[in-house]
């Protein structure tokens, strides 16, 4: 401190005394009002006895809209005075190339206003659509549900999408309840559901938790998953993440079912299909619906990995591709790539994970309206839209491109697509083609059959 000191009551009266110093050398000292940039321009004259001319008129730029930046500044700029001046033929390039880059700024800002425009358009008129096709489901079909469920004037407006309003309502009546299931049966098993993960947190004991055979290792490995699966679904909403206002919900629901159905249990996939259902019906009314559609057999063969049914609906399938796009048909056939490398994530979460939501919602409109053959009608119009880009893809590509869609994928063309798919072959519907899957199965089951052999 002493040093620091000394140095200090030293230095004092030199600086006080001496001039200001700069990096090149002495300047006025500190004390002087900084010059004008006037006298320091009239001092540099008569020192060097420059003078400074302006530009002429004819020079300078006229009727520039703005101040040109960055890389059309040095477009329009004339060089410093130490470079060698710009000639004619390359001013007249440089103002060309200039005026091209203004006009083309502007006409994208005029296509930028158009297309925000008719997008205005479009949501003002698709919010027209749903109002009036609200009053028509409302007052309409819904008092009458049963017998105007099937004319030709419900389905076509059943195409063109649901009100959200409705959704919930008309999935739940083309859903069904042929299970039987009450509210009060949900909240049964929904009891059963907070008992069983009660005792796995505080006794883990088996004699508690043992049930419908069911052993406790696999019970828990369900309830477990569970609990990790929420907190990936729609990761982007946040609702369903821990301390979100559906997580407790969605919990709920999936717990609840592993107890109606312990043969199933949970399976990943299935807190998507809860999600979407939690985010139109009631908590009672989700369940229900959620429980009625894993009972069709289609999604029961996928959950419980039926692997004979599922290779039925494969080859199903493939019946339709190949007559719809018999080239990517061959495409695929030549890398050897099989319908379940993209179908099985599509079918176990019904498009709910693949699609944007509200285009996974009008996926699912349709699907309560057509049933299981729209699940794989979907997805042939997913081929359909994008094959151009499939056939220029290898094995990974094309596995990697379906397994994550594009997220800019529209309903409008997504749909166009779907509706220029033929669920049609040699005169033979999906039903059909099933159909005589499964019977070709069941009699190339007894053609094998020991019993017969003998």
């Amino acid at each position: 401190r002493n040093f620091f000191t000394k140095r200090t009551k030293e230095l004092k009266p030199a600086v006080q005394s001496a001039p200001g110093w700069k990096l090149f050398g002495k300047v006025p000292p500190r004390e002087n009002l900084p010059k004008d940039s006037k006298i320091i321009q009239q001092e540099y004259e008569a020192r060097t006895g420059r003078m400074y001319k302006p530009p002429p008129p004819s020079a300078r730029r006229k009727n520039i809209e703005f101040e040109p930046l960055s890389t059309t500044a040095l477009i329009l700029e004339d060089r410093p005075a130490n470079l060698p001046a710009k000639s004619l033929e390359e001013a007249l390039r440089h103002r060309q190339e200039y005026d091209e880059m203004v006009a083309e700024a502007k006409k994208r800002e005029i296509k930028e206003a158009h297309k925000r425009k008719r997008i205005m358009r479009e949501r003002f008129k698709q919010e027209e659509n749903i109002a009036s096709a609200m009053v028509i489901w409302v007052n309409e079909i819904l008092p009458n549900w049963e017998g105007m469920r099937a004319t030709r004037r419900v389905r076509e407006l059943w195409w063109q999408g649901l009100p959200p309003s409705v959704r919930g309502k008309v999935w739940s009546l083309a859903v069904g309840n042929e299970l039987n299931i009450t509210p009060e049966l949900y909240e049964i098993f929904l009891s059963r559901a907070k008992e069983r993960w009660k005792s796995f947190s505080e006794t883990s004991s088996e004699n508690d938790i043992e049930d419908a055979g069911a052993s406790v290792a696999d019970r828990e490995a369900s309830l477990e998953l569970i609990k990790l699966d929420i907190s990936r679904t729609f990761p982007s909403l946040y609702i369903f993440q821990k301390g979100g206002p559906y997580h407790d919900l969605l919990h709920s629901v999936l717990g609840a079912y592993t107890c109606y159905r312990p043969d199933v249990g949970y399976v990943q996939g299935m807190s998507f299909i809860a999600a979407v259902l939690i985010l139109n019906l009631e908590e009672a009314d989700a369940f229900i619906a959620f429980a009625n559609l894993l009972n069709k057999p289609c999604q029961l063969a996928f959950f419980r990995v039926d692997h004979s049914m599922m290779l039925k609906y494969f080859a199903a399938f493939e019946v339709f591709f190949e007559e719809n796009l018999p080239k990517l048909f061959l495409h695929f056939k030549s890398y050897s790539l099989t319908p379940d490398i993209y179908l099985i994530d599509w079918i176990f979460t019904l498009y709910s994970k693949s699609l944007p939501l509200d285009l996974a919602c009008r996926v699912w409109d349709v699907f309560c309206r057509d049933g299981e053959e729209f699940l794989f009608r979907t997805g042939l119009g997913i081929l359909r839209l994008y094959e151009d880009i499939l056939l220029q893809m290898d094995f990974i590509h094309i596995a990697q491109f379906l397994t994550k869609l594009p997220e800019d994928i529209t309903s409008e063309k997504l749909f166009g697509c779907i509706a220029a798919v033929q669920m049609q072959n040699s005169n033979k519907k999906w039903a059909q083609v099933f159909a005589s899957l499964m019977k070709d199965n069941k009699e190339g089951d007894k053609n094998h059959s020991p019993a017969l052999k003998s």
